[in-house]
Protein backbone atom coordinates (compact mmCIF):
# COMPACT_ATOMS: atom_id res chain seq x y z
CA UNK A 1 0.00 0.00 0.00
CA UNK A 2 0.94 3.39 -0.98
CA UNK A 3 1.28 5.29 2.52
CA UNK A 4 -0.07 9.33 2.59
CA UNK A 5 3.55 10.09 3.41
CA UNK A 6 4.71 8.60 -0.12
CA UNK A 7 1.50 9.76 -1.86
CA UNK A 8 2.58 13.56 -1.25
CA UNK A 9 6.46 12.65 -2.09
CA UNK A 10 5.09 11.41 -5.63
CA UNK A 11 2.41 13.80 -6.40
CA UNK A 12 4.07 17.22 -5.51
CA UNK A 13 5.88 19.03 -7.99
CA UNK A 14 6.68 22.60 -7.26
CA UNK A 15 9.61 24.23 -6.12
CA UNK A 16 11.34 22.73 -3.33
CA UNK A 17 9.34 19.21 -3.42
CA UNK A 18 11.26 16.14 -3.64
CA UNK A 19 9.75 15.35 -6.63
CA UNK A 20 9.56 19.10 -8.10
CA UNK A 21 13.47 19.25 -7.80
CA UNK A 22 13.77 15.87 -9.34
CA UNK A 23 11.96 16.94 -12.29
CA UNK A 24 13.93 20.54 -13.07
CA UNK A 25 16.92 18.18 -13.57
CA UNK A 26 15.47 17.08 -16.56
CA UNK A 27 14.29 19.70 -19.51
CA UNK A 28 10.62 19.55 -20.19
CA UNK A 29 8.35 20.12 -23.24
CA UNK A 30 6.84 23.29 -22.82
CA UNK A 31 4.71 24.45 -26.11
CA UNK A 32 4.90 23.93 -29.47
CA UNK A 33 6.92 26.12 -31.59
CA UNK A 34 3.83 27.60 -33.27
CA UNK A 35 2.58 28.65 -30.24
CA UNK A 36 4.64 31.73 -29.56
CA UNK A 37 6.23 34.32 -32.89
CA UNK A 38 8.71 36.68 -33.08
CA UNK A 39 7.67 39.67 -31.58
CA UNK A 40 4.26 38.51 -31.09
CA UNK A 41 2.10 38.75 -27.87
CA UNK A 42 3.37 36.81 -24.47
CA UNK A 43 1.99 33.71 -23.77
CA UNK A 44 1.42 32.47 -20.04
CA UNK A 45 3.21 28.90 -18.83
CA UNK A 46 2.35 27.26 -16.48
CA UNK A 47 5.21 24.74 -15.70
CA UNK A 48 5.74 22.70 -12.09
CA UNK A 49 3.37 25.29 -9.94
CA UNK A 50 5.93 28.19 -11.23
CA UNK A 51 3.59 31.18 -13.43
CA UNK A 52 6.04 31.72 -16.69
CA UNK A 53 6.06 33.77 -19.61
CA UNK A 54 7.30 32.67 -23.00
CA UNK A 55 8.04 34.71 -25.65
CA UNK A 56 9.94 34.75 -29.00
CA UNK A 57 12.37 37.66 -29.31
CA UNK A 58 12.90 39.68 -33.14
CA UNK A 59 15.45 37.29 -33.63
CA UNK A 60 13.30 34.18 -32.99
CA UNK A 61 14.78 33.07 -29.70
CA UNK A 62 12.28 31.54 -27.00
CA UNK A 63 12.17 32.82 -23.60
CA UNK A 64 10.67 31.40 -21.13
CA UNK A 65 11.09 33.26 -17.38
CA UNK A 66 9.17 34.40 -14.64
CA UNK A 67 6.04 36.49 -15.20
CA UNK A 68 6.68 38.82 -12.16
CA UNK A 69 8.76 41.76 -13.44
CA UNK A 70 11.91 41.84 -11.01
CA UNK A 71 11.44 45.77 -10.43
CA UNK A 72 7.90 45.61 -9.13
CA UNK A 73 6.24 42.35 -9.72
CA UNK A 74 3.69 43.51 -12.53
CA UNK A 75 3.27 40.84 -14.79
CA UNK A 76 5.02 40.65 -17.77
CA UNK A 77 2.22 38.75 -20.09
CA UNK A 78 1.10 42.65 -20.51
CA UNK A 79 4.62 43.58 -21.56
CA UNK A 80 6.00 44.90 -24.86
CA UNK A 81 7.69 42.30 -26.71
CA UNK A 82 10.22 44.33 -29.34
CA UNK A 83 13.18 45.29 -30.40
CA UNK A 84 15.38 41.81 -28.86
CA UNK A 85 13.22 41.72 -25.83
CA UNK A 86 10.10 41.75 -23.28
CA UNK A 87 9.94 44.98 -22.05
CA UNK A 88 7.54 45.87 -19.07
CA UNK A 89 4.71 48.33 -19.19
CA UNK A 90 5.02 49.65 -15.63
CA UNK A 91 7.93 51.58 -15.83
CA UNK A 92 9.36 50.58 -18.72
CA UNK A 93 12.41 47.93 -17.91
CA UNK A 94 13.59 46.10 -20.43
CA UNK A 95 14.81 41.89 -20.78
CA UNK A 96 15.78 39.41 -23.20
CA UNK A 97 15.54 36.19 -23.44
CA UNK A 98 17.49 34.76 -21.23
CA UNK A 99 16.91 37.37 -18.46
CA UNK A 100 19.21 40.09 -18.49
CA UNK A 101 17.85 43.43 -17.87
CA UNK A 102 19.08 45.66 -20.88
CA UNK A 103 17.05 49.16 -20.05
CA UNK A 104 15.50 50.85 -16.93
CA UNK A 105 13.49 53.37 -18.82
CA UNK A 106 12.60 55.30 -15.57
CA UNK A 107 16.29 55.38 -13.98
CA UNK A 108 18.53 58.34 -15.00
CA UNK A 109 21.76 57.67 -16.58
CA UNK A 110 24.15 58.60 -14.22
CA UNK A 111 22.03 56.29 -11.53
CA UNK A 112 21.63 53.22 -13.74
CA UNK A 113 21.76 49.61 -12.33
CA UNK A 114 20.64 47.52 -15.52
CA UNK A 115 23.83 45.19 -15.32
CA UNK A 116 22.88 43.94 -11.35
CA UNK A 117 19.24 43.55 -12.67
CA UNK A 118 18.08 40.24 -14.01
CA UNK A 119 14.66 38.16 -14.11
CA UNK A 120 14.34 34.33 -13.11
CA UNK A 121 14.62 33.25 -16.79
CA UNK A 122 15.38 29.46 -17.54
CA UNK A 123 17.32 27.63 -20.47
CA UNK A 124 15.25 26.84 -23.65
CA UNK A 125 15.87 24.93 -26.40
CA UNK A 126 14.11 23.91 -29.78
CA UNK A 127 13.88 20.80 -31.80
CA UNK A 128 11.53 19.73 -34.85
CA UNK A 129 8.37 22.00 -33.62
CA UNK A 130 8.78 21.71 -29.53
CA UNK A 131 9.51 24.05 -27.13
CA UNK A 132 11.68 22.89 -24.42
CA UNK A 133 12.64 24.35 -20.74
CA UNK A 134 15.43 23.00 -18.58
CA UNK A 135 14.03 24.44 -15.08
CA UNK A 136 17.12 22.93 -12.72
CA UNK A 137 20.06 24.64 -11.40
CA UNK A 138 22.42 23.57 -14.08
CA UNK A 139 21.75 26.62 -16.53
CA UNK A 140 25.08 27.69 -17.07
CA UNK A 141 25.57 23.85 -18.45
CA UNK A 142 22.46 21.92 -18.67
CA UNK A 143 22.37 18.50 -19.58
CA UNK A 144 22.06 17.45 -22.73
CA UNK A 145 17.90 17.35 -24.69
CA UNK A 146 16.58 13.61 -23.99
CA UNK A 147 17.40 11.54 -27.54
CA UNK A 148 14.09 9.97 -27.84
CA UNK A 149 13.27 8.91 -31.16
CA UNK A 150 10.25 10.75 -31.40
CA UNK A 151 12.29 13.97 -30.64
CA UNK A 152 14.94 13.27 -33.67
CA UNK A 153 11.47 13.10 -36.09
CA UNK A 154 11.91 16.03 -38.33
CA UNK A 155 9.09 18.30 -37.69
CA UNK A 156 7.43 17.61 -41.11
CA UNK A 157 6.96 14.11 -40.35
CA UNK A 158 5.79 14.51 -36.48
CA UNK A 159 2.30 15.34 -35.34
CA UNK A 160 2.24 16.96 -31.91
CA UNK A 161 -0.83 17.54 -29.60
CA UNK A 162 -1.27 18.84 -26.65
CA UNK A 163 -4.36 18.28 -24.07
CA UNK A 164 -4.67 19.64 -20.94
CA UNK A 165 -6.17 17.57 -17.96
CA UNK A 166 -7.34 18.02 -15.01
CA UNK A 167 -5.97 15.84 -12.21
CA UNK A 168 -2.38 15.32 -10.66
CA UNK A 169 0.25 14.27 -13.53
CA UNK A 170 0.65 10.65 -12.24
CA UNK A 171 -2.71 9.48 -12.87
CA UNK A 172 -2.12 10.03 -16.44
CA UNK A 173 1.42 7.98 -16.11
CA UNK A 174 -0.23 5.39 -14.23
CA UNK A 175 -2.61 5.14 -17.03
CA UNK A 176 -0.89 4.47 -19.50
CA UNK A 177 1.38 1.78 -17.30
CA UNK A 178 -2.08 0.05 -16.60
CA UNK A 179 -2.40 -2.17 -19.94
CA UNK A 180 -4.99 -4.44 -18.68
CA UNK A 181 -7.66 -1.55 -18.56
CA UNK A 182 -7.92 -1.43 -22.86
CA UNK A 183 -9.64 -5.08 -23.06
CA UNK A 184 -12.06 -3.82 -20.57
CA UNK A 185 -12.88 -0.23 -20.81
CA UNK A 186 -11.64 0.65 -24.42
CA UNK A 187 -12.97 -2.87 -26.27
CA UNK A 188 -15.40 -4.36 -23.26
CA UNK A 189 -17.96 -5.14 -25.68
CA UNK A 190 -16.13 -6.26 -28.63
CA UNK A 191 -15.32 -9.34 -29.57
CA UNK A 192 -13.01 -10.97 -31.84
CA UNK A 193 -15.49 -11.53 -34.73
CA UNK A 194 -15.69 -7.35 -33.87
CA UNK A 195 -12.00 -6.93 -35.94
CA UNK A 196 -12.81 -7.80 -39.39
CA UNK A 197 -10.56 -4.68 -41.02
CA UNK A 198 -8.55 -3.79 -38.37
CA UNK A 199 -5.03 -4.68 -38.80
CA UNK A 200 -2.23 -5.71 -36.23
CA UNK A 201 -2.47 -7.97 -33.20
CA UNK A 202 -4.64 -6.26 -30.62
CA UNK A 203 -7.83 -8.44 -31.02
CA UNK A 204 -6.15 -10.40 -28.40
CA UNK A 205 -6.84 -7.93 -26.07
CA UNK A 206 -10.68 -8.92 -25.85
CA UNK A 207 -9.79 -12.80 -26.78
CA UNK A 208 -8.40 -12.61 -23.54
CA UNK A 209 -8.57 -9.90 -20.61
CA UNK A 210 -6.45 -11.22 -17.97
CA UNK A 211 -2.76 -10.83 -18.96
CA UNK A 212 0.17 -11.67 -17.00
CA UNK A 213 3.23 -9.61 -16.56
CA UNK A 214 7.13 -9.45 -17.06
CA UNK A 215 9.26 -6.29 -15.72
CA UNK A 216 12.52 -5.22 -15.82
CA UNK A 217 14.59 -1.79 -14.10
CA UNK A 218 16.80 -0.03 -16.70
CA UNK A 219 18.59 3.37 -16.86
CA UNK A 220 15.83 5.09 -18.24
CA UNK A 221 12.76 3.80 -16.49
CA UNK A 222 11.13 0.69 -16.47
CA UNK A 223 10.18 -1.56 -19.44
CA UNK A 224 7.30 -3.94 -18.70
CA UNK A 225 5.42 -6.28 -21.01
CA UNK A 226 1.70 -7.76 -20.66
CA UNK A 227 1.52 -10.96 -22.07
CA UNK A 228 -0.92 -14.12 -23.59
CA UNK A 229 -1.74 -17.03 -25.04
CA UNK A 230 -1.96 -16.33 -29.01
CA UNK A 231 -2.34 -19.48 -31.32
CA UNK A 232 -0.36 -22.11 -30.66
CA UNK A 233 3.01 -22.27 -29.99
CA UNK A 234 2.72 -18.19 -30.11
CA UNK A 235 2.42 -15.45 -27.31
CA UNK A 236 1.00 -12.43 -27.68
CA UNK A 237 2.86 -9.27 -26.06
CA UNK A 238 1.85 -5.41 -25.19
CA UNK A 239 5.22 -3.42 -24.34
CA UNK A 240 5.27 -0.71 -22.07
CA UNK A 241 7.99 1.79 -21.32
CA UNK A 242 8.54 4.11 -18.19
CA UNK A 243 11.22 6.67 -19.31
CA UNK A 244 12.43 9.37 -16.32
CA UNK A 245 10.91 11.76 -15.38
CA UNK A 246 7.29 11.22 -16.97
CA UNK A 247 7.36 10.11 -20.03
CA UNK A 248 5.34 6.88 -21.69
CA UNK A 249 5.60 4.81 -24.77
CA UNK A 250 1.93 2.71 -24.81
CA UNK A 251 1.32 -0.36 -26.54
CA UNK A 252 -1.04 1.32 -29.07
CA UNK A 253 -0.26 -0.56 -31.93
CA UNK A 254 2.29 -2.98 -33.38
CA UNK A 255 5.94 -3.04 -32.48
CA UNK A 256 7.36 -2.21 -36.12
CA UNK A 257 5.37 1.16 -36.41
CA UNK A 258 4.34 2.58 -32.72
CA UNK A 259 6.94 5.20 -32.75
CA UNK A 260 5.22 7.40 -30.48
CA UNK A 261 5.75 8.70 -26.55
CA UNK A 262 3.56 11.04 -24.54
CA UNK A 263 4.86 13.17 -21.38
CA UNK A 264 2.48 13.86 -18.69
CA UNK A 265 3.87 17.55 -17.67
CA UNK A 266 2.54 18.89 -14.18
CA UNK A 267 1.24 22.57 -14.87
CA UNK A 268 0.77 22.03 -11.10
CA UNK A 269 -0.19 19.53 -8.72
CA UNK A 270 -3.87 19.46 -9.79
CA UNK A 271 -3.07 19.95 -13.88
CA UNK A 272 -1.32 17.98 -16.46
CA UNK A 273 -0.76 19.14 -19.86
CA UNK A 274 -0.02 15.76 -22.08
CA UNK A 275 2.42 16.45 -24.76
CA UNK A 276 1.89 13.36 -27.20
CA UNK A 277 4.40 12.68 -30.31
CA UNK A 278 3.27 10.45 -33.25
CA UNK A 279 5.42 10.03 -36.20
CA UNK A 280 3.15 10.39 -39.57
CA UNK A 281 2.96 6.69 -40.22
CA UNK A 282 3.48 5.37 -36.95
CA UNK A 283 -0.34 4.40 -36.62
CA UNK A 284 -2.03 2.29 -39.40
CA UNK A 285 -4.24 4.28 -41.42
CA UNK A 286 -7.55 2.14 -40.14
CA UNK A 287 -6.61 3.06 -36.38
CA UNK A 288 -6.90 6.65 -37.15
CA UNK A 289 -10.33 5.86 -39.20
CA UNK A 290 -11.76 3.52 -36.51
CA UNK A 291 -12.18 0.66 -39.99
CA UNK A 292 -14.00 -1.90 -38.04
CA UNK A 293 -16.49 1.53 -36.33
CA UNK A 294 -16.00 0.00 -33.36
CA UNK A 295 -17.72 2.16 -30.55
CA UNK A 296 -16.12 4.22 -28.61
CA UNK A 297 -12.98 3.51 -30.38
CA UNK A 298 -12.40 7.09 -32.68
CA UNK A 299 -9.84 9.18 -31.79
CA UNK A 300 -11.96 12.41 -30.19
CA UNK A 301 -10.40 15.74 -29.59
CA UNK A 302 -13.23 18.42 -29.40
CA UNK A 303 -11.14 21.57 -28.10
CA UNK A 304 -11.98 24.44 -26.62
CA UNK A 305 -10.54 27.78 -28.46
CA UNK A 306 -7.29 28.42 -26.22
CA UNK A 307 -7.79 31.88 -23.75
CA UNK A 308 -4.61 33.66 -22.34
CA UNK A 309 -5.12 32.76 -18.91
CA UNK A 310 -3.28 29.84 -16.64
CA UNK A 311 -5.24 26.96 -17.58
CA UNK A 312 -6.68 28.09 -20.75
CA UNK A 313 -4.41 26.12 -23.30
CA UNK A 314 -5.73 23.27 -25.10
CA UNK A 315 -8.91 22.28 -22.81
CA UNK A 316 -11.22 19.84 -24.15
CA UNK A 317 -15.24 20.24 -24.39
CA UNK A 318 -16.08 16.91 -22.77
CA UNK A 319 -15.50 17.33 -19.10
CA UNK A 320 -16.83 17.02 -15.98
CA UNK A 321 -19.54 19.80 -16.31
CA UNK A 322 -21.04 17.35 -18.84
CA UNK A 323 -20.25 14.04 -17.85
CA UNK A 324 -17.60 13.51 -20.33
CA UNK A 325 -20.85 13.40 -22.99
CA UNK A 326 -21.73 10.00 -21.94
CA UNK A 327 -24.31 8.40 -23.48
CA UNK A 328 -25.98 5.73 -21.73
CA UNK A 329 -27.98 3.67 -24.34
CA UNK A 330 -24.94 3.76 -25.94
CA UNK A 331 -23.33 1.60 -22.84
CA UNK A 332 -25.78 -0.28 -22.97
CA UNK A 333 -25.94 -1.41 -25.69
CA UNK A 334 -22.42 -0.55 -28.03
CA UNK A 335 -19.67 0.85 -25.72
CA UNK A 336 -18.67 -0.47 -22.47
CA UNK A 337 -18.34 3.29 -21.44
CA UNK A 338 -21.28 5.09 -23.37
CA UNK A 339 -17.91 7.59 -24.06
CA UNK A 340 -16.78 8.12 -27.57
CA UNK A 341 -12.79 8.54 -28.12
CA UNK A 342 -10.25 6.21 -26.48
CA UNK A 343 -8.44 9.17 -25.01
CA UNK A 344 -11.80 10.79 -23.67
CA UNK A 345 -12.74 7.49 -21.85
CA UNK A 346 -8.86 7.62 -20.25
CA UNK A 347 -9.67 11.77 -19.52
CA UNK A 348 -12.63 10.88 -17.57
CA UNK A 349 -12.18 8.06 -15.60
CA UNK A 350 -8.70 9.74 -14.15
CA UNK A 351 -10.29 12.91 -13.73
CA UNK A 352 -13.08 10.95 -11.62
CA UNK A 353 -10.32 9.71 -9.27
CA UNK A 354 -10.25 13.26 -8.23
CA UNK A 355 -7.58 16.28 -8.58
CA UNK A 356 -4.91 14.03 -6.53
CA UNK A 357 -6.06 10.22 -5.42
CA UNK A 358 -5.92 9.18 -2.33
CA UNK A 359 -3.38 5.92 -2.76
CA UNK A 360 -3.90 5.02 0.70
CA UNK A 361 -7.53 3.72 0.14
CA UNK A 362 -6.26 1.50 -3.08
CA UNK A 363 -6.63 -2.21 -3.38
CA UNK A 364 -4.03 -3.32 -5.67
CA UNK A 365 -4.05 -6.54 -7.89
CA UNK A 366 -1.69 -8.34 -9.48
CA UNK A 367 -2.18 -6.40 -13.11
CA UNK A 368 -0.80 -3.22 -11.09
CA UNK A 369 2.75 -4.53 -10.59
CA UNK A 370 3.93 -2.14 -13.22
CA UNK A 371 2.34 0.87 -11.01
CA UNK A 372 3.62 -0.63 -8.06
CA UNK A 373 7.40 -0.78 -9.40
CA UNK A 374 7.12 2.77 -10.71
CA UNK A 375 5.93 4.03 -7.84
CA UNK A 376 8.63 2.90 -6.19
CA UNK A 377 11.38 3.71 -8.74
CA UNK A 378 10.12 7.45 -8.15
CA UNK A 379 10.16 7.81 -4.79
CA UNK A 380 13.69 5.95 -3.87
CA UNK A 381 14.98 8.45 -6.66
CA UNK A 382 13.20 11.39 -5.28
CA UNK A 383 14.27 10.96 -1.85
CA UNK A 384 17.74 10.05 -3.15
CA UNK A 385 18.51 12.85 -4.88
CA UNK A 386 16.67 15.47 -2.05
CA UNK A 387 19.34 13.81 0.65
CA UNK A 388 22.35 13.91 -1.65
CA UNK A 389 21.93 15.70 -4.82
CA UNK A 390 22.41 12.37 -6.53
CA UNK A 391 20.67 12.03 -9.99
CA UNK A 392 19.46 9.02 -12.10
CA UNK A 393 21.82 8.12 -14.49
CA UNK A 394 19.05 9.36 -17.24
CA UNK A 395 19.87 13.10 -16.77
CA UNK A 396 23.11 12.87 -18.27
CA UNK A 397 23.21 10.09 -20.37
CA UNK A 398 20.38 11.16 -23.26
CA UNK A 399 21.23 8.28 -25.45
CA UNK A 400 19.46 5.84 -23.26
CA UNK A 401 16.34 7.50 -24.62
CA UNK A 402 16.83 5.93 -28.11
CA UNK A 403 15.79 2.91 -29.54
CA UNK A 404 13.28 2.41 -27.09
CA UNK A 405 9.71 1.39 -28.06
CA UNK A 406 6.58 0.62 -26.47
CA UNK A 407 4.39 -1.80 -29.04
CA UNK A 408 2.74 -4.78 -29.47
CA UNK A 409 3.16 -8.40 -31.15
CA UNK A 410 3.23 -11.90 -31.45
CA UNK A 411 6.62 -13.93 -31.26
CA UNK A 412 7.38 -18.05 -30.58
CA UNK A 413 5.97 -18.97 -27.25
CA UNK A 414 9.74 -20.25 -26.39
CA UNK A 415 11.38 -16.37 -27.08
CA UNK A 416 13.02 -14.28 -24.42
CA UNK A 417 10.84 -11.19 -24.08
CA UNK A 418 13.43 -9.07 -23.89
CA UNK A 419 15.49 -10.89 -27.49
CA UNK A 420 12.10 -10.11 -29.37
CA UNK A 421 11.16 -7.23 -28.14
CA UNK A 422 14.85 -5.89 -29.70
CA UNK A 423 15.01 -7.85 -32.53
CA UNK A 424 11.60 -6.15 -33.58
CA UNK A 425 13.12 -3.06 -32.69
CA UNK A 426 16.45 -3.16 -34.60
CA UNK A 427 14.10 -4.82 -37.60
CA UNK A 428 12.54 -1.52 -37.87
CA UNK A 429 14.21 1.59 -36.94
CA UNK A 430 12.43 4.89 -36.72
CA UNK A 431 13.48 6.34 -39.46
CA UNK A 432 12.30 3.81 -41.41
CA UNK A 433 8.75 4.18 -40.27
CA UNK A 434 5.96 5.77 -41.85
CA UNK A 435 7.97 6.95 -45.05
CA UNK A 436 5.84 6.50 -47.31
CA UNK A 437 2.58 7.70 -45.31
CA UNK A 438 5.08 10.66 -44.75
CA UNK A 439 5.54 11.20 -48.48
CA UNK A 440 1.62 10.95 -49.10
Amino acid sequence: MTTAAENEILTQTGPGTPMGELFREYWIPAAMSSEVTADGEPMRLLLLSEQLIAFRDSTGKVGVMDHRCPHRCASLFFGRNEEGGIRCVYHGWKFDADGNCTDTANVPAHQDFKHKVHAKAYKTAERNGLIWVYMGKRQANPPPLPALDMAEVPEHRVDIRFTQRNCNYLQGVEGELDTSHVGIMHFGMASKSDFKNRTGSSVYTVTNRQPEYKLEETDYGYMYAAYRPAEEGKTYWRYGQFLFPFWTMPPINDMCTNVLARAYIPMDDTHTMIVALVQKGAYTRDQYENADRLAGASQNYPYHPNTTDWYGRWRLKLDKSNDYGIDREVQRTKSYTGIEGVQMQDHAVQESMGEIVDRTIERLAPSDVMITRVRRLLIRSATDHAASGAVPVSVDRADLYANVRGGQMVAPADADWIDAYRREIDANPWQNVGVKAAAE
